[in-house]
């Protein structure tokens, strides 16, 4: 969890839109402090995968000094060493706006090399051009969870809540994740994708214990592996990935993938 006390968090605070470019504006938050209440051991992490950012928010200027505006793909890898604050992401993201680019790779170059600094990390970028067809969201696959018979009671999530199903596979997804940001309590809502071999859990168990995260105050990425691995204590499957595809705020949105490996991460949703 992000220590809400520092000083530096500029999640919660009326900050200005900086008018040059200042990379000190990126936030770093350690992913061990997290982790290490989750009993993960960073050198030998049960689960790879990449945290996706959509900025659609991100321009600059052009060696003539007219505007580019482009969408921008992130992957910061679930290895590195720290998550980035989202804020302080946009912000970094709004000082760039006055900044002067020969080229898009140029840009690309610059905004990778700030960003893996703050992450710990190689950061990488695509970019598309804002009517790029690359970006259409695409439906989730698997059964969907929704008509389900689950209820949200008060309390937070656990792994006791999940019951095993029958052997074999499972792809499933709900629409229905909510959790809170843990520094302005703030509703962040999500899809989340869950697709497993060698187990199954009982679907109605699982939708109770997603819904269970409707008060629960972690940051996106984090509730992801809360998710990873309490499927993997509770069912132990031969694969595991879980995926959540987390709305726009501020122009960014993120879907955090975890996975066993074996698979890719799924595109964005039209909801984001």
């Amino acid at each position: 969890m992000a220590d809400t006390n520092d000083e530096g968090l500029l999640l919660g605070r009326q900050v200005p839109v900086s008018e040059h470019y200042a990379p000190e504006l990126l936030y770093p938050i350690p992913r061990r402090l997290a982790r290490d209440a989750l009993g993960i051991d960073a050198s030998a992490l049960p689960f790879e995968g990449v945290d996706l950012w959509h900025a659609y928010e991100l321009s600059w200027l052009d060696g003539q000094g007219r505007p580019v505006s482009r969408v921008g793909r992130f992957s910061v890898p679930a290895h590195s060493a720290n998550l980035v604050e989202s804020k302080s992401f946009k912000l970094y993201l709004n000082s760039l706006n006055q900044e002067s680019f020969e080229s898009d790779d140029e840009a690309v170059q610059r905004i990778c090399t700030d960003l893996s600094a703050a992450a710990g990390a190689e950061v990488g970028l695509t970019l598309f051009a804002p009517d790029d067809p690359g970006l259409a969201g695409q439906a989730l696959p698997g059964a969907c969870l929704d008509d389900l018979p689950g209820r949200w009671r008060a309390g937070e999530p656990d792994a006791s809540q999940l019951a095993q199903g029958r052997a074999g596979a499972m792809e499933v997804h709900t629409h229905l994740l909510r959790s809170l940001c843990p520094v302005t309590g703030q509703p962040d809502w999500a899809s989340v994708w869950i697709a497993m071999t060698g187990a199954s859990v009982d679907g109605v168990s699982l939708l109770n214990y997603l819904l269970a995260y409707r008060n629960h105050q972690e940051f996106h990425e984090q509730c992801v592996e809360r998710i990873f691995l309490d499927l993997q204590s509770a069912c132990a499957p031969a694969e595991l990935h879980v995926q959540a595809f987390y709305t726009r705020r501020g122009g960014l949105d993120i879907t955090p993938f975890r996975s066993t490996g074996g698979r890719l991460p799924l595109p964005r949703m039209n909801r984001q």
